[in-house]
């Protein structure tokens, strides 16, 4: 998925990280599409905006519908696995805030993964620790924590 990182490249801050998913600037969330694996965060606040389209928030507590001009936040930590699903007939745009700390690992509770980042690097593993991939470099530092 790609997106841009707004933060950064508009306000020049790298401790809050924005990315603007729309169909000229990448990925989308289309019309029956989900936005990630149910996952969680032990460190990293989130909090996903929608400017367009309508959304489906599916977490642990339950389903909720937000659209246009509503928000649904995720505090780092709390162990509340949630995406979104698109069940709408016209693509959403929406944006995706979050804290970007240095060190984070995102739990995807329906599966056997967890993505670990540190300093701009992810690798992934199982719950137990057994590597599943190599570290890759998802982001170049540009300074604070990106």
């Amino acid at each position: 998925r790609l997106v841009q990182r707004l933060a950064e490249q508009v306000a020049r801050v790298s401790h809050q990280g924005i990315n603007r998913e729309h169909p000229l600037l990448g990925a989308t969330l289309p019309a029956g599409a989900r936005s990630s694996l149910k996952h969680w965060h032990e460190v990293e606040d989130e909090l996903v905006f929608v400017l367009s389209g309508s959304l489906t928030l599916i977490d642990d507590d339950g389903e909720t519908e937000i659209g246009p001009g509503e928000a649904a936040g995720f505090p780092g930590g709390v162990s509340n696995a949630h995406h979104f699903e698109n069940r709408g007939s016209e693509e959403a745009v929406l944006l995706e805030i979050g804290t970007r700390p240095k060190e984070d690992r995102c739990h995807y509770a329906e599966h056997d993964l967890i993505a670990h980042d540190k300093d701009g690097t992810t690798w992934f593993t199982t719950r137990d620790g057994t590597p599943l991939s190599e570290v890759t470099t998802r982001f170049e530092q540009t300074g604070g924590d990106t």
